[in-house]
């Protein structure tokens, strides 16, 4: 446990290179100085070299340590010694925890019914109180402010205290440090804290050094709540739609951070459920690192070609807190958007020799058979026809258009299935 003196008054200040600058010295030896990857691929693919800021592999898994560390640290005795609540699904919650183990502080997590059960289970294994109640993370959020007002315990919210944000610029700053000529800065955005942060530090870090460097920040497009703020000119809230990047799924910009986000950050773009997919996959694959949705979103928006390629570019990798069945499921999904799996519905007469036609023609043009159902009973079928129901795997959109080519050729009406 790294020993901490608490100051005397901990209201918050404004987020500036100092104040970011004292986070990084609080973090020494709690947070790790996460590694950069050189991204050949992405590279090759963008037009400038990126690299990966790697904070999937921080301790507790995400950047999030970093905020909730600095702003533990800055309690006074008292604040300590009635504790600290938050709410949060996952990444928040561990964060919070860890922080709160490592400075003696008692922590109660308000997590919703629906957590993964292995972010549940690492947040109590950080020592802990985990209250499950709510169905969303908003609602976590009123039963937290609820207990820090009947007992006296600190609120830590994820991302909106000038505290939070300075913690999580650090990250800016080893990126600054790691990336001679750096250009551009990717950044998975929820509620704003992490971009916040970074932007403050490259820019002025930047500035100091006679340059300027770009902020480009990627929200889910089913849950972009900046875009919507800064077409109002206020924080405003949004209906979002469900996105497997929970970890940026953030109904309303933060009151401290949408300032910061206004007039920091260069550009916003957002990005789909395929896209995320696709990046997710691809992390996977070519780095071999386990990079959650949200975390994947910098590397979706470079490869989606929504970010213009001016020079050294570094992506932050944000989290890489990812249940083990929703990964199974990203990587089906990420295999369809990518063009690697198809599934056709075949109508077919129900005469002998028609699925070995059909897995005849499949063998030609070397499409590998995954599942296939043949069935009699489907909407729309005659009395004397079936549908046959088939998966295969294929190596892109182009060898997929030769498939259905080759089934057309042949007289077959190939569907191709949603999803």
């Amino acid at each position: 446990m790294k020993k901490v003196t608490p100051p005397v008054n901990s209201s918050p200040s404004l987020v500036t290179l100092a104040s970011i600058e004292d986070a990084a010295r609080i973090l020494d030896g709690i947070a790790q100085r996460t590694p950069l990857d050189h991204a050949t691929m992405v590279s090759a693919t963008f037009g400038a070299p990126v690299t990966m800021k790697l904070e999937n592999l921080q301790r507790t898994g995400s950047f999030k340590l970093r905020g909730a560390t600095y702003r533990l640290s800055r309690l006074t005795a008292e604040e300590r010694a009635h504790g600290v609540v938050a709410a949060s699904a996952g990444n928040h919650a561990q964060g919070v925890a860890f922080a709160a183990q490592e400075l003696g502080i008692h922590a109660t997590i308000f997590m919703p019914l629906g957590a993964p059960v292995p972010k549940l289970l690492a947040t109590k294994g950080y020592g802990a109180t985990v209250v499950t109640d709510g169905a969303t993370v908003e609602e976590c959020l009123a039963l937290a402010y609820r207990h820090a007002a009947a007992t006296g315990a600190t609120m830590i919210h994820p991302f909106d205290h000038p505290d939070v944000i300075s913690g999580q610029g650090t990250v800016g700053l080893e990126i600054y440090d790691d990336v001679p000529d750096l250009d551009t800065v990717v950044v998975p955005l929820g509620g704003g804290g992490l971009i916040s942060g970074i932007a403050v530090a490259v820019k002025e870090r930047a500035a100091r050094d006679g340059r300027q460097v770009r902020v480009i920040g990627v929200q889910a497009a089913a849950s972009a709540a900046f875009p919507a703020a800064l077409a109002a000119g206020e924080p405003v809230s949004i209906t979002r739609d469900s996105t497997i990047a929970d970890g940026i799924a953030v109904a309303r910009a933060g009151e401290v951070t949408y300032p910061l986000v206004r007039d920091l950050v260069d550009d916003i773009v957002t990005v789909s459920e395929d896209d995320l997919a696709r990046a997710v996959l691809t992390v996977l694959e070519r780095t071999k690192l386990v990079v959650e949705p949200a975390g994947a979103a910098g590397i979706a928006a470079v490869l989606g070609g929504l970010v213009e390629a001016h020079g050294p570019t570094s992506i932050v990798l944000s989290g890489g807190n990812i249940d083990p069945l929703l990964m199974q499921r990203i990587i089906a999904l990420g295999l369809v958007a990518s063009g690697r799996y198809m599934t056709m519905r075949i109508p077919l007469p129900d005469r002998p020799g028609q699925l070995a036609q059909v897995s005849a023609i499949l063998s030609n043009v070397r499409a590998n058979v995954i599942e296939v159902l043949h069935t009699r009973h489907d909407l729309g079928l005659t009395v004397s026809g079936v549908i046959l129901h088939i998966s295969v795997e294929t190596r892109g959109p182009n060898h997929q258009e030769e498939v259905l080519a080759s089934l057309r050729a042949a007289g077959f009406a190939p569907e191709v299935a949603e999803g």
